[in-house]
């Protein structure tokens, strides 16, 4: 931890399947077995469909329907309710423990809105928070947040929309809130703005917020057999 300062390792992983990024991310909550391994692993992914531990599970006539648009569906262990990932979507899952920063969950979920808030303010786009978990402009959610912490190990994390094509958002009430929208940088400012060129303000943010150092670091190759390592 250069200057008391915990290390984290950014790991770029492209477009990946909903189901690879789960996979990896187990990977990285063991790595904290041994001691502190902290990692921001940021990727797209194909289109999905993604429910949180707060939602009764869906219908199965539903769940057909959904999956009869081109998108998968996954049930998971992050809090929220059913929100969509897909191309053009920043996803960025840290990967920390938090017993690094000696913060409590609450704080980070606030330190992952700050982060956004202020990405967005390197933009000229002005968000905020609200009642409801996420990142909002007006009545808007620009960025979901839905995490899972477990023995102070974090997973799942943040999905703020680039050029997300929003369309997909019409079939479901997104985080179950009903009366809101969604929005994205591109449609907030009227040009198009994609996934990496929000990176390097994302991480700006999350270093300036976390007061932590990244490093860059490489992404697990195939085992050959389906898996990662």
């Amino acid at each position: 931890m250069p200057g008391g300062r915990p290390l984290v390792e950014v790991v770029r992983l492209g477009l990946i399947s909903y189901q690879d990024a789960l996979r990896l991310q187990q990977l990285y909550v063991t790595r904290h077995r041994s001691g502190p391994a902290h990692a921001l692993l940021l990727c797209q992914h194909p289109p999905v469909y993604t429910t949180g531990i707060r939602h009764t599970p869906y219908p199965a006539h539903l769940l057909g329907q959904l999956r009869l648009l081109g998108a998968d569906v996954h049930r998971t262990n992050r809090g929220g309710l059913i929100t969509f990932h897909g191309p053009g979507q920043l996803v960025c899952y840290p990967v920390l423990n938090l017993g690094s920063f000696r913060k409590s969950v609450r704080w980070y979920v606030d330190q992952l809105e700050k982060t956004v808030i202020a990405l967005c303010g390197r933009f000229g786009v002005e968000a905020s928070t609200s009642p409801h978990t996420g990142v909002w402009v007006g009545d808007n959610k620009i960025c979901a947040i839905g995490i899972h912490c477990g023995r102070y190990v974090t997973s799942h994390g943040l999905a703020l929309n680039c050029n997300t094509d929003l369309s997909w958002f019409s079939h479901i009430v997104p985080c179950g809130i009903e009366g809101k929208g969604v929005t994205s940088l591109t449609c907030e400012l009227q040009t198009d703005v994609g996934v990496e060129e929000a990176i390097p303000h994302l991480l700006a943010a999350f270093r300036e917020q976390f007061s932590c150092e990244l490093i860059e670091g490489a992404a697990p190759e195939p085992d050959g057999g389906g898996g990662l390592v």
